[in-house]
C-alpha cells in the first residue's frame, strides 16, 4: 500500500479484485461499501472504476501497485489467509470491522432495508434459530435474519475490531 491516509471518520469505498471474493463478503458483512470485480475484467477496467468511483483497490496483484492512475489508492495483500488480510487492512486503512454489521447484502453490496410483512412471510419459519430483525436486499431480493451464522460472524467481526490500533 502506498500512502493511503487513515480516515476513521469517513470509511473508504473499496474495490476488491476477483481473487478476493471471500474477503469482499466479510467487508460487506462489516458494513463497508465493497465492490468485487467481476471475472474476466482487465486490470485497466478495475483501475478506471476505482478512479471514477473514488475507491481503494484491494488486490493480491503486485503489478497493480505500479499503475500511476491509482498511486496511493491501492492495498497489496501478501497472503491468501483471511486473518492476514484482515490484519493488513486494519493496519493500513484503520478499518472498523463493526462499522455497521449486516447493513449490506453480502452478495451484491446493496444496503439492505427492513423487510415488509409480505417479505417476512417468505421466511422458513420451520427452521430453528430464525430471529428478528428481518432485512431484505432491494436489488436481489435475498432475505436476511439473525441466526447462528450471524452470531458467529458478529463474534468474528468484534474480534477483528478489537485489534484496531486506536482501540
Amino acid at each position: 500500500m502506498i500512502g493511503i491516509p487513515k480516515q476513521s471518520d469517513i470509511p473508504p469505498r473499496l474495490l476488491c479484485d476477483e481473487m478476493l471474493a471471500r474477503l469482499a463478503r466479510w467487508l460487506r458483512a462489516a458494513g463497508h461499501d465493497t465492490l468485487l470485480e467481476e471475472d474476466g475484467h482487465s486490470d485497466h477496467h478495475l483501475v478506471e472504476q476505482a478512479v471514477r468511483e473514488g475507491r481503494v483497490i484491494i488486490t493480491r496483484d503486485r503489478e497493480m501497485t505500479q499503475r500511476r492512475a491509482i498511486q496511493g489508492r491501492v492495498v497489496l495483500l501478501d497472503s491468501d489467509r483471511l486473518e492476514d488480510q484482515v490484519k493488513t487492512l486494519t493496519d493500513q486503512l484503520g478499518l472498523d470491522w463493526c462499522l455497521a454489521p449486516f447493513s449490506r447484502c453480502m452478495v451484491d453490496n446493496t444496503p439492505v432495508r427492513p423487510a415488509t410483512p409480505s417479505e417476512i412471510a417468505r421466511l422458513p419459519w420451520q427452521k430453528p434459530g430464525v430471529h428478528a430483525p428481518f432485512t431484505v436486499c432491494p436489488t436481489c431480493g435475498r432475505l436476511f435474519w439473525n441466526g447462528g451464522h450471524t452470531r458467529r460472524m458478529l463474534s468474528k467481526l468484534q474480534e477483528w475490531a478489537s485489534r484496531r490500533p486506536d482501540k
